[in-house]
């Protein structure tokens, strides 16, 4: 472990690349609220969709839960239009000139008229989306290193980059929809991409581990089977998978219904973006911090059953707001507790994630973890309007809260079986 002491912390702060893990971070982050999110489900509410239809935007985001089907061509093909710039960079400015029309084009339809076509068009901007999330996780693993207290500070970086751009996209596009219409918000939402290209251009291509091979039939097996071959190995890895798969599923149940939630008790879009959105990303941001410090105190695998517990007792916040009814201060307090609480179980999540990758197959690993957690949120997520429709909403809520156990068990059977060190990176 390098040492963590005064004298590497001025080195620290003058690395260029923190400041391109902040904003490739908030280019992350910027498409989701849009097509996968708040923003698309409150366009969605105010169109009178029905809580089942709401529900089924879960599907939008899919491509989150799958891409690890095609990271490996990430890894493997050049980018077709930019490959001066690298293989990382080279795709990212592809995949960000792309968001940028798609999400564009979202704006100019209307789900009033014919929703199909905004869930269509948000579904391949959801797939652009993921493809940049695959790129820009291989680029920030692969720039930071072996050294992990630079991954640390990369991570909370990327971290505080992507809740950045939540607001800027959440908060921003729903305060503007007001002057501009929903058009001219989603166009706003395009231009926030911006600053991510200008990102990609001005960075530096990292170095790569290769993996060996010659021809088309070793380059696919170095590309696909390898990587997964890698991981099986490890000790007690399909409970570690099963884990990431469920660690986030009560979460992912109750997002999905928040927004046409908040809506049936009467508060405003304005509500909605003040409290939920700004409010919400500092109270994340703060758990995000408390959660690093946290992971440092008492290692990852015990933080993990620690923000596990408290991400799953305050979705008991929101039957508590449903029995207020249209309380100000009750929806302060939801979204205080929910949105700390969700940052200190991500800041865990994401170090455990990036501490199972190994640096010969960075792009194709991180990949398969971060969609197996996604996996919930996007297949079972679809039903969650169904649920509400038919428990009410204090059951619907008490049921995502029971959904989080079952992460939990498998943690503290693993704290019990697994070494120390099971869970670090392979050289």
């Amino acid at each position: 472990m390098p040492d963590a002491g005064p004298a590497a912390a001025p080195s620290l702060w003058r690395d260029r690349r923190f400041p391109v893990m902040l904003l490739l971070g908030f280019a992350a982050g910027v498409p989701l609220p849009l097509v996968a999110g708040q923003v698309l489900r409150q366009w969605f509410a105010e169109s009178n969709l029905s809580l089942s239809a709401i529900g089924l935007t879960a599907l939008i985001g899919l491509a989150y839960a799958w891409k690890f089907l095609w990271s490996p061509a990430l890894d493997a093909v050049r980018p077709p239009l930019f490959g001066r710039l690298g293989q990382r960079r080279g795709w990212l400015a592809c995949l960000q000139l792309a968001l940028m029309a798609m999400i564009a084009a979202v704006g100019l339809t209307d789900p009033r008229l014919d929703a199909g076509t905004t869930a269509a068009l948000a579904a391949l901007v959801a797939f652009l989306s993921a493809s940049q999330d695959i790129v820009v996780d291989a680029y920030r693993i692969e720039s930071l290193g072996e050294d992990d207290q630079r991954q640390a500070w990369g991570l909370a970086c990327y971290v505080w980059g992507y809740r950045m751009a939540l607001l800027a996209s959440g908060a921003g596009t729903l305060l503007l929809v007001q002057h501009v219409g929903w058009s001219g918000a989603y166009l706003y939402g395009a231009a926030l991409l911006l600053p991510g290209l200008l990102t990609t251009l001005w960075g530096r291509e990292p170095a790569r581990v290769p993996v060996a091979g010659i021809g088309w039939q070793a380059r696919l097996r170095g590309a696909v089977v390898e990587p997964f071959r890698d991981f099986t190995r490890r000790p007690l890895w399909l409970p570690i998978l099963g884990f990431v798969a469920l660690f986030k599923l009560g979460e992912a149940l109750a997002g999905i219904m928040t927004t046409p939630f908040y809506r049936s008790l009467g508060f405003t879009r304005e509500d909605v973006a003040a409290v939920a959105t700004v409010f919400g990303m500092f109270a994340t941001l703060g758990g995000a911090v408390a959660g690093g410090w946290l992971v440092g105190r008492i290692g990852v695998r015990r933080a993990l059953v620690v923000t596990g517990l408290g991400q799953m007792l305050s979705n008991l916040m929101y039957v508590a707001l449903n029995m207020a009814g249209h309380s100000m201060p009750m929806l302060w307090a939801q979204v205080g507790v929910e949105s700390f609480t969700d940052g200190l179980a991500d800041a865990a999540f994401l170090t455990f994630l990036s501490l199972l990758t190994s640096r010969s197959f960075t792009a194709t690993q991180y990949a398969l973890l971060s969609s197996l957690a996604a996996v919930p949120l996007r297949t079972l997520g679809a039903g969650s309007g169904w649920l509400a429709e038919g428990l009410g909403w204090t059951g619907f809520f008490l049921l995502t809260t029971a959904a989080a156990l079952p992460a939990l068990g498998i943690m503290l059977v693993l704290l019990r079986r697994l070494p120390a060190e099971a869970g670090a990176r392979t050289p």
